[in-house]
């Protein structure tokens, strides 16, 4: 006799595609979920809907903001800086630790070495034209030391290199194969304090 309930299932199956997650840890959630259907499981479904219906990512600079209306890159606060993030969390993180003031422009994700990749998914277009089109000083790349973040980078420095304007990136303090959500906030400082120049147009 098989005991499984199929809309349970595919909870299950849903939920363990969350990073970290396994078949057990998920299990272990629904069931938490099912324990607590008025007090998490509801309202949690309701959160979930609002999300769906009202977020929507940003195609300028990869945030996420509200449907129909303005995101933050078309505010009135004007900055002379922009940094690279390769996803939200990163731009999460470097916010907390309030070691950056300027805009930030996620990709949304990273090129993989030797592989095609979507450019348009990545948002490295509207990264061009927000060089382009706005008083910029200087671009911060701050991508991951890993093999995708780099080759990322050196994607974005050939893409915006031939604009006045000042390219850095990363410096002491990244560990090489380091992400930049797991940084703390002391390697975020000292890696911001200490970026080194790319490529410097500004003459």
């Amino acid at each position: 006799m098989d005991n499984r309930i199929k809309e349970i299932e595919d909870l299950i199956k849903l939920i363990s595609k969350f990073p970290g997650l396994g078949p057990k840890s998920a299990r272990r959630a629904v069931l938490h979920l099912l324990k607590n259907k008025d007090t998490i499981l509801k309202p949690l479904s309701h959160s979930l809907t609002d999300v769906y219906k009202k977020i929507t990512r940003c195609l300028n600079c990869g945030n996420l903001k509200i449907l129909d209306k303005i995101c933050i890159c078309e505010s009135k606060d004007k900055f002379d800086k922009i940094c690279v993030v390769e996803n939200l969390a990163d731009m999460w993180v470097i916010e907390s630790s309030d070691i950056f003031k300027g805009h930030f422009h996620i990709l949304g994700g990273t090129i993989s070495s030797g592989e095609k990749f979507d450019q348009k998914n990545l948002l490295i277009d509207s990264l061009v034209k927000r060089v382009k089109n706005n008083s910029l000083k200087e671009v911060i790349i701050a991508t991951s030391a890993t093999v995708e973040g780099q080759t990322t980078a050196h994607f974005i420095e050939d893409a915006i290199k031939n604009n006045k304007i000042k390219i850095t990136k990363l410096g002491q303090g990244l560990p090489v194969g380091g992400e930049i959500e797991q940084l703390d906030d002391g390697t975020l400082f000292s890696a911001f304090e200490n970026r080194v120049p790319v490529s410097d147009n500004e003459n």
